[in-house]
This record gives structure tokens, sequence and C-alpha cells, in this order.
């Protein structure tokens, strides 16, 4: 069921009420599979890491989900500008699904939307993964799916047996993040071999580092000579995850086709879909091994370090910079999916979405803590809904 947004001013009372300064809180958990929204001030009202970058969380709807919106505002409609056009904020109720990763974008460009029209426009946005929000999608179930990576060929066939049409549009970029602790000094780059020995398949059972040198050996790591001999302690996203299908596409896959073994990771590590509990795994043990989207890494800096990568090319961290020029090797790109249906029968979807590809919506990427998309690929996105 449908669950209306909390208005901006009420949420907020609520979440400092509730949580106070507890990031992990379940009532700011920005992955939690229930239907969640942001406080409309939740972009610049974050609490900020020692780098001074607000993380990605979400604010909980209260038990029954039936919090109303405020009266206050414009009410109807609200004047925006998408490239210099107007924008007429519909009143209406959109529900968005998908990507825990794209899910802080989704919610704060619905804080935005529920304040510029005076809370008339409700965004109810959940997070429990791209491949469970393109099954609701697919199944009519959401007016837009949020995803890290792009739809496959069965969930694109399970949307056209179910007569769903859609749009695909870029809104931002994120570089995955593979990290540990931030005191272990032994590992700071790694290359992909040496990430396959440590968590394809063929390392299942090895609770040590250093028993994946023989394999990182066997596949041409440069680096598996030094790992340490610490015990190997992995936290990362599950199967429902479109940032496990990234680690897998980037870590994974092409050793693990030309070896004849699964392209997936070994199954014996602590997986969530809660982006929060995989930074708490990265940060609970000195040896740590795990991966998150980039706004998490940039958000919790204190509590993990990011991991080098070097694709051949030498080690390369992941930086705003290096994500946008793609020299970062685990560069990728975030996506929503939009119901063509639900934007032709549903005003408040098309307004929503109008208001994403604007400039004052896609202004809140950095402030989730993700890559603006260059101009000419916000064009694009632009054109293809015009065109829809």
């Amino acid at each position: 069921m449908r669950r209306k947004a909390f208005v901006a001013s009420l949420a907020a009372v609520l979440t400092l009420a509730a949580c106070g300064d507890d990031d992990d809180d379940a009532g700011t958990d920005a992955t939690d599979a229930d239907a969640t929204v942001a406080p409309a001030s939740a972009a610049t009202e974050a609490p900020a890491t020692e780098a001074g970058t607000s993380e990605p969380a979400s604010t909980e709807t209260d038990g029954t989900g039936t919090s109303e919106p405020s009266s206050t505002g414009t009410g109807g409609t609200t004047a925006g500008s998408m490239a210099g056009g107007d924008i007429e904020l519909a009143d209406g109720e959109v529900f968005v699904t998908g990507s825990s990763t794209v899910e802080p974008i989704s919610i704060r460009v619905g804080e935005l939307a529920a304040e510029m029209s005076g809370g008339g426009l409700a965004v109810t946005v959940e997070g429990p993964g791209t491949g469970d929000g393109f099954a609701t999608f697919c199944d009519g179930g959401a007016d837009i799916t949020d995803a890290s990576r792009p739809i496959n060929e069965d969930e694109a066939a399970a949307c056209e047996d179910n007569g769903i049409e859609y749009v695909e549009l870029e809104v931002a970029i994120d570089g995955l993040t593979v990290a540990t602790n931030p005191v272990n000094d032994a590992v700071t780059c790694l290359d992909i071999p040496g990430l396959y020995a440590l968590v394809g398949s063929e390392s299942e059972g090895m609770a040590a580092w250093s028993d994946a040198t023989d394999l990182a050996t066997e596949v041409e790591s440069a680096y598996g000579a030094d790992f340490p001999d610490a015990p190997l302690d992995i936290s990362g996203p599950g199967e429902e995850s479109g940032t496990y299908d990234s680690f897998v596409e980037f870590a994974i896959a092409d050793l693990a086709e030309a070896r004849g073994e699964a392209e997936a990771t070994r199954a014996d590590y602590s997986s969530s879909p809660n982006d929060n509990l995989i930074v708490e795994g990265i940060e609970s043990s000195e040896s740590s091994l795990g991966w998150v989207g980039y706004a998490y890494y940039v958000a919790e800096q204190a509590r993990m370090k990011a991991i080098e990568i070097d694709a051949g090319d030498g080690c390369v961290a992941p930086t705003e910079a290096t994500i946008t020029d793609g020299s970062y090797p685990f560069s990728r790109t975030l996506y929503i999916y939009v119901s063509t249906a639900a934007a032709e029968e549903n005003p408040a979807v098309a307004s929503f979405v109008d208001l994403y590809l604007s400039p004052e919506g896609l202004g809140v990427v950095a402030d989730a803590g993700y890559v603006d998309l260059p101009a000419e690929r916000v064009q694009a996105a632009r054109d293809a809904w015009s065109a829809r």
C-alpha cells in the first residue's frame, strides 16, 4: 500500500525527536525496504561527516504511514524550470521503488517536490534493491524504479509481458567503492585479479587474506603476495542489489567466465540490503573488506578507507574527478525508469520527473553524495523524457 510522504516540517521534528544525531537508527536508514521519505530539509540539514558531506539517509514514516502533507505553500502547482521551461507540479501521489544507491537522490527530489508544492505532491520512496525494484515495477506495482545498473534482458521481458512500457533516464554517476577499516595499512590498492581471488566463488571458505595468495598468483594479481595474514571479514550487498551486480561485473565476471566458474561472489560473507549495516561491518573489523556506493563512502570516511583500484594503469582512488572522467575503473551510471502509462495517467508522476530532470532537481545529486552527469548527458536524458 502506498503511504504518503511526511510533510517537511513535521518529519523534521519527528526525526530529531526520535533519532537525535544517530545516523544508524532505524528511523534514518537509507536502505530500509519499507516505504520511506526524508524531511524536506534533509538535503542540507543531514549530519555532516568530518569531510563535510551529508550521509545519505531517509526518514521512515510513522506506524500508520498516514501523515498528511502540510497545507502551507502554494498547494496546487508551482513554477520551476527544466532547461529554462516552466514546471507545473501537480498534486497527487508518486511511488518510487528500487535501488538503495539511487534512493537518497529520489528522496531529496521528493523533498523538493513536497516543499515546492506545499505538500500537494507526495512522493513515497523505498529502496529494496535494483533487482527487487524491477520486479515490482515490471509487475505494475510502482510508477518509477531507481536502478544502479541498466535493466537486464529478463527484466525487460517481464515488463513487456505485463505491458509495462518505460523510459530509461540517466540521473547521476556513482563510483562503486571498495573499502576496508582505516587502520588496515597493509592494504591500500587492489587489482581486479586480486579482488577475484578474495571475493570470487573460488575463494569460498578462505578465512584470511593470505589464504587467497595462491589463487591470486594463479590469476596473475600483482598484489596477492602482499595479502596480510589477517582475518578476511567481508561485508557487502546481497544479490537483490544493483551494487552487487555491478561489483560482479567489474571484479568477477570476466575471470569467472574464463575459468569456467560461476559469475558470482562467494556466498560466505555478511550480506545486507542495508548500506548502513555494510558500513558497520567494514568498521567492525580491522582487516575488513567490503563495497558500497560512493555516496556512502563519502559520508562515512571516518569509519572506512577506500581501497584504490588498479585496472592496468596504476592505482586510482574514487574521487569526484576520477569518477566523472571514467579513470576510476568502477564508475557506473545511475538511472530512473519511468512507466510511460503512469506518467500519462497520473500528472503527479510526470511533474515529478520534470522536476527530477530540472536544474533544481539534478542539483541535489551532489548533496546526496554522487557525481553530476556531464551537460550533454543531462540533455540526452531530457530529450529522451520529452520524446516518450
